[in-house]
C-alpha cells in the first residue's frame, strides 16, 4: 500500500490544468454500451475509477483503444482520447459471479446497469463499493427502472439484484431525490425504451447535461436538459459520436482551496468557469480572491483571507445542495480551507452522513473544529497565526483525502499520509503535477 510523505511549508507557483471530470467520465464510459458503433472520447481523466470501469468494459466485450494523438493530428503525445466499440457483449459474463465480485469494487459500475437492461434485456447489480461516507442508497435507481417495466429479482448466491425485461416502456416518474447516478442511469435505459418518458425532479448537474446532450448526437430525443423536468422520446437504435468531458469541477475547488492555504500563488487553466456554478462565489465568502481571466481562474498569494458574515451579523455557512447549489463533494475542501482563514463558519454537509469524520484528524494537526453532529462542523480559524502541526494519518475517501494532502502542504513539518489509492481514485498523477509547482510530495 502507497503513502505519501509531505513536507509542509512550500509555497506553490504556476499553472494547473484540471483533468477530465471523474463523475462525468464514469457515465459517458457507461453509455458506450448503448451503441454497436464506435465511440470516441476525448479529456477521459488517467484515474484508478476509470481504469477500472474500462477494464470491465473490456471483460464485456468492449474493443477499448488508447488514442495518443496530437490535436494537430501528429503522434507521441497524450490527448487522453479512447475510442470504444461495443459491438459484441458477452452477457454470460454478466451472469457470473466474477462480473459481481469486479463490480462490487467499484460504485460506478451502478451506471452500466440502465445500458445493459434496455439493450440486452438483463442487467446485474451487485451492492457497490466506493467511499465509505454513509449510506447511499440505490433505491432510485431501482424504482426507476422497475416503472420502466424491469422485473427485480435478489440473487442470494451472488448477493446481487438481477433486472431483467423483455422491453422497457416510458412512463411517467416523479424520482424521491434528485440523484445524480440514478437519473443518469434511467436516462440511459429510457432513451431505448418504448415511447415517451417524462422524469420529474431529475438531477441536473453539467455532467449529466452533458451525458443528455451526447445521447442526442447519437439519435436519442431527450429535451428539458438543464433542467428538473427530463422529457424523452424513446428510438430504436443509437449511433456513434465523438463527445468532449468537461474539466473536472471538484479538482478546480480543490485547486483554490489548495493556493490559499498554502500562500500560493496559481493560475488553473482551461476551467469551462460557465459551468463552474457557485463554486467561485462560495470560496469567495472565505475571503478567498478568485480572479476570472477569460476560460482561467488566478488565485493570487494570500497571506491572509477573512470569512464573510451574513448580512444581519450572523456566522456563515456553507452547505451542499443539488445543482446549482455547491457540491458535497467540494465540502472537505471548503472546511479544511477555513482552518487558516480569519473568522468563523459552520460546514453543514446535508447529503451524506459519514464525510465529516475525518476532522478529527485536522482537529491532531491542531486546527479548531468543534463537530457538532454527523453533519456539522463549526470551524475558528486561526488567521495563520497558528500553523498545523504534521501528523500521520489516513485517506478515509477521495474527498477528505485531497482534504488531508491540502492540509499537510500547510503544516509545518512532515506528514504521513496512508491509503492514497484513495486518492488516487480521483486526482491524476497528484503529486506528479503539484511538485511540479513546488510541493514536497513523495510517493513512497
Amino acid at each position: 500500500m502507497a503513502i505519501f510523505r509531505v513536507e509542509g511549508g512550500h509555497r506553490l507557483k504556476g499553472e494547473l490544468t484540471p483533468q477530465g471530470a471523474k463523475n462525468e467520465a464514469l457515465q459517458i464510459l457507461s453509455a458506450v454500451l448503448l451503441t454497436r458503433e464506435k465511440m470516441i472520447v476525448n479529456n477521459v481523466p488517467d484515474i484508478l475509477d476509470v481504469r477500472k470501469l474500462i477494464e470491465l468494459l473490456v471483460r464485456l466485450g468492449v474493443k477499448a483503444k488508447k488514442l495518443d494523438v496530437c490535436d494537430d493530428g501528429s503522434a507521441g503525445c497524450i490527448s487522453h482520447s479512447w475510442e470504444f466499440c461495443a459491438k459484441d457483449i458477452d452477457m454470460d459474463f454478466v451472469h457470473s459471479r466474477e462480473f459481481c465480485n469486479i463490480s462490487s469494487a467499484l460504485r460506478g459500475s451502478v451506471m452500466l446497469v440502465g445500458p445493459l437492461l434496455t439493450r440486452f434485456g438483463f442487467a446485474n447489480m451487485p451492492k457497490p463499493g466506493g467511499d465509505k461516507i454513509g449510506r447511499r442508497r440505490l433505491d432510485t435507481h431501482l424504482i426507476g427502472l422497475e416503472k420502466l417495466g424491469a422485473r427485480l429479482v435478489f440473487n442470494g448466491e451472488l448477493s446481487s439484484i438481477e433486472l431483467s425485461a423483455s422491453r422497457l416502456d416510458g412512463c411517467y416518474m416523479l424520482l424521491d431525490e434528485a440523484s445524480v447516478t440514478g437519473t443518469a442511469n434511467i436516462v440511459m435505459a429510457a432513451v431505448l425504451a418504448k415511447g415517451k418518458t417524462t422524469i420529474y425532479n431529475a438531477a441536473c448537474e453539467p455532467y449529466l447535461q452533458q451525458l443528455c446532450n451526447m445521447l442526442n448526437r447519437m439519435g436519442a430525443k431527450i429535451s428539458g436538459i438543464g433542467s428538473n423536468l427530463l422529457y424523452i422520446e424513446g428510438v430504436d437504435s443509437l449511433g456513434g459520436t465523438t463527445h468532449t468531458i468537461l474539466p473536472d469541477m471538484i479538482e478546480v475547488g480543490s485547486f483554490i482551496g489548495l493556493a490559499a492555504m498554502t500562500a500560493s500563488e496559481i493560475t488553473i487553466k482551461d476551467v469551462a468557469y460557465g459551468q463552474l456554478g457557485i463554486i467561485p462565489d462560495q470560496f469567495r465568502r472565505l475571503g478567498i480572491t478568485v480572479e476570472r481571466r477569460g476560460d482561467d481562474i488566478f488565485i493570487p498569494a494570500h497571506e491572509n483571507y477573512q470569512i464573510e458574515s451574513f448580512m444581519d451579523g450572523s456566522i456563515m455557512t456553507i452547505s451542499d445542495a443539488p445543482w446549482p447549489g455547491l457540491t458535497p463533494d467540494l465540502l472537505s475542501v471548503f472546511l479544511v480551507t477555513a482552518t487558516q482563514a480569519k473568522g468563523s463558519v459552520l460546514i453543514h454537509q446535508k447529503m451524506f452522513e459519514s464525510r465529516l469524520f475525518f476532522v478529527d484528524k485536522l482537529i491532531d494537526m491542531g486546527a479548531q473544529i468543534i463537530l457538532c453532529d454527523p453533519h456539522r462542523a463549526t470551524i475558528i480559524g486561526h488567521n495563520r497565526e497558528f500553523c498545523l502541526r504534521g501528523t500521520k494519518m489516513a485517506s478515509p475517501d477521495i474527498r477528505a483525502g485531497i482534504a488531508l494532502l491540502i492540509a499537510a502542504m500547510s503544516a509545518k513539518g512532515v506528514s504521513v499520509i496512508e491509503n492514497i489509492e484513495q486518492i488516487d481514485r480521483g486526482y491524476q498523477n497528484i503529486d506528479g503535477r503539484l511538485n511540479a509547482l513546488g510541493a514536497k510530495i513523495e510517493r513512497i
